[in-house]
């Protein structure tokens, strides 16, 4: 959930928004690119922030406090993962933070890696595959993806080719079958990028000199939006079987990251109460939604409100008059599935590594409750009818399903996930 895409988002919804319904039939299936293979990678969750929301220190200072994460981050017990795995959920996506395990000095990054270690178990013992993803953050000021991933010559770059190939050596120790390594999450190059698929072969090159058999997962660029894997060759790529690929999925993002804090574009700010599908709501309710937010933000200038409330009333009226329905999720994904064949890969080796869309609770004011089931159901669904495989976004926080403090589960979630209530 960090990088690329949401730089370039309003530009990406609105345009894609306004292409007609209808679709092409598939095209045929072209031969296997290797041989078939069976992982525990069907239904999942992402389980951040248990290795992310870090105590860096300052710059000048490039290390951090330990222990490096938070304590107060909500982090799964074993009942919680065991619980999990009775809803129908097979495996969890675990964005892991490089940050700590690249400042730490040998003793406490062992003591890290054990950490990694004892997740991975935990996640095994409850019957949950698990998909380790490097996940480095861009709001760091020193161990960000700039320094780490943006080209094989990136400051921070050999330091973590050496973490992904160590990680692949200490995963490749668990059950196989049940464990893959993700090398990186939303590449921040462009789709097309050569740069990209220089350090996706580095990585992958160290990550296979250290284990021969551990699934290894793969991406395009431009955020791993569904362009990326547009964009990606994966002939080459070959090389490092067995390999899965993947992309994530949060147009419209006008819908999903309404009222998102964390998104730079002004017109986020205040959005809310922006129906899904847009036939289930109106401009004008959503316009004045928008306004009563407006009307108690303090902190923004009224010449900055107003041009973000012009620049709102411009995309809301292009989203409403494309009127997005379930349609709009399957044009999207039938990219993704066309590139599958073109290219002989079964769908099933396709995971949508991230779906979900900010929920209105006591902290965010965002989607209406109903409208995101509705939205993540047509995701959903619209996942499983090409055969790719998913990892909801996420198990905590305002796109979760399990409450922080008390670990409910939210029914609305499991019932729009296809799941069941486990108690």
């Amino acid at each position: 959930m960090t990088g690329w895409s949401r730089r370039r988002l309003l530009r990406t919804a609105l345009s894609t928004a306004l292409v007609p319904a209808a679709l092409a039939p598939l095209s045929p299936m072209a031969p296997a690119l290797a041989a078939s293979a069976e992982w525990r990678f069907r239904r999942g969750v992402n389980a951040w922030p248990w290795f992310a929301l870090t105590r860096e220190f300052p710059a000048p200072r490039t290390d951090y406090d330990w222990p490096p994460f938070q304590s107060q981050r909500p982090v799964p017990t074993p009942d919680d993962l065991h619980r999990l795995r009775r809803t129908g959920l097979d495996f969890i996506r675990l964005p892991v933070d490089p940050g700590p395990f690249l400042a730490a000095e040998p003793a406490a990054r062992g003591k890290l890696l054990d950490m990694i270690d004892a997740a991975v178990a935990a996640a095994l013992d409850a019957g949950l595959g698990i998909i380790v993803n490097v996940q480095a953050n861009g709001a760091t000021h020193y161990w960000n993806p700039d320094r780490m991933v943006s080209s094989t010559a990136a400051p921070e770059f050999e330091a973590y080719r050496g973490l992904v190939g160590e990680l692949a050596g200490r995963l490749e120790r668990f059950q196989p079958g049940m464990v893959a390594l993700e090398p990186v999450n939303e590449p921040p190059q462009s789709c097309d990028s050569n740069v990209w698929s220089q350090v996706q072969a580095a990585l992958l090159t160290a990550a296979r000199a250290s284990s021969r058999s551990l699934p290894l997962v793969v991406t395009g660029g431009c955020g791993s939006m569904v362009g990326g894997l547009a964009a990606l060759d994966p002939a080459p790529l070959a090389a490092f079987e067995p390999i899965l690929f993947t992309f994530h999925f949060y147009e419209p993002y006008l819908f999903s990251h309404q009222g998102a804090p964390w998104m730079r574009e002004p017109v986020y700010r205040a959005l809310n109460n922006v129906p899904w599908p847009a036939s289930a709501g109106s401009l004008e309710r959503t316009l004045a939604s928008v306004r009563a937010r407006m009307a108690k933000d303090t902190e923004t200038t009224d010449e900055a409100k107003k041009a973000a409330y012009a620049q709102t009333e411009r995309v809301l009226k292009v989203y409403f008059d494309a009127r997005p329905d379930r349609w709009f999720i399957d044009r999207y994904l039938r990219q993704a599935r066309d590139w599958a064949d073109s290219h002989g890969i079964a769908p099933a080796r396709v995971i949508m590594g991230e779906f979900g869309a900010l929920r209105t609770d006591a902290r965010y004011t965002a989607a209406p409750n109903p409208d995101r089931a509705r939205y993540i159901s047509d995701v959903r669904q619209s996942a499983e009818s090409f055969g790719f495989p998913w990892a909801f976004w996420d198990l905590f926080d305002g796109m979760g399903m399990m409450d922080d403090a008390t670990r409910a589960l939210d029914p609305a979630m499991i019932e729009a996930l296809g799941l069941r209530m486990a108690e």
